[in-house]
């Protein structure tokens, strides 16, 4: 374990490193889930009077909304990294050192939920600052942060056993969207659950993006019940694990096509 963690981290670093040399696209996953703060905040301030928001600050109720979409969103594409070391052959490169082949796998998982822990702090201090307010205080906050980055891990997997899969970006590019799009409007990221249609209530209880929204928004609100925050924790954390395990089979795989 100490050694699959040491790699693990040093993968991460070079990941890092190979983010922080593209500016442009730094700039825009700062810039990018602060224009969905602003804008849909915006766009819906009124619909709370249709009640069942619990709250009258549509803010309120949407801050641990966008967090969670902006994570599962980084989860669903993280994917196309993998993509591109495909391509320049960063992969075959790696597998003749004796770098552990799940090192591989889980420092991309940890860097989907890295980048979903900076951007949803960048997130809730701007929500706070233009006059959001979580009910649960810093532990709420905590607790909204967690829940990204594990939707954000949980993705990452799929979407990384995806790229060993398919290994060409037109592909990965329509798989991204076949499943992000229908995920996140089967969730209460954007609406209060009792407006939503009785079937796509039904449909949310097995929905992850949904699970995590639910993590993230107990604890903003009045009258948290933190057992209901820890038992949909507790459900990201074993979907992460299980979609971390289908990244490492899909290594595997790819392992024994060359």
């Amino acid at each position: 374990m100490p050694e699959l963690a040491a790699q693990s981290w040093f993968m991460l670093q070079r990941q890092g490193r190979n983010l922080l040399r593209e500016r442009v696209w730094v700039a825009l996953l700062l810039i990018q889930p602060l224009v969905w703060l602003v804008l849909y905040s915006q766009l819906f301030t009124r619909i709370t009077e249709l009640g069942g928001f619990g709250t009258d600050d549509y803010l309120d109720f949407f801050l641990p909304g966008v967090v969670c979409m902006n994570a599962f969103f980084a989860g669903s594409w993280s994917g196309m990294a993998t993509v591109t070391d495909l391509d320049r052959g960063v992969i075959e490169r790696f597998l003749a050192t004796p770098v552990r082949r799940s090192a591989l796998v889980f420092s991309q998982v940890a860097r989907a939920a890295t980048q979903a822990g900076i951007q949803g702090s960048i997130l809730i201090a701007i929500g706070l600052a233009i006059g959001a307010d979580i009910a649960g205080g810093v532990i709420g906050g905590v607790a909204i942060l967690v829940a990204g980055m594990l939707l954000a891990a949980g993705f990452s997997g799929i979407s990384h056993a995806l790229a060993l899969i398919f290994r060409r970006e037109a592909t990965m590019i329509a798989a991204a969207n076949f499943i992000a799009l229908p995920l996140m409007f089967l969730s209460a990221i954007l609406i209060a659950r009792p407006l939503m249609p009785g079937w796509m209530q039904a449909v949310s209880r097995f929905n992850p993006v949904d699970w995590g929204v639910r993590a993230a928004r107990e604890p903003a609100l009045p009258g948290t019940d933190w057992l209901v925050v820890a038992s949909y924790l507790g459900l990201l954390a074993g979907f992460t694990l299980l979609t971390a395990g289908f990244a490492t089979w899909a290594f595997r795989a790819y392992q024994r096509t060359l």
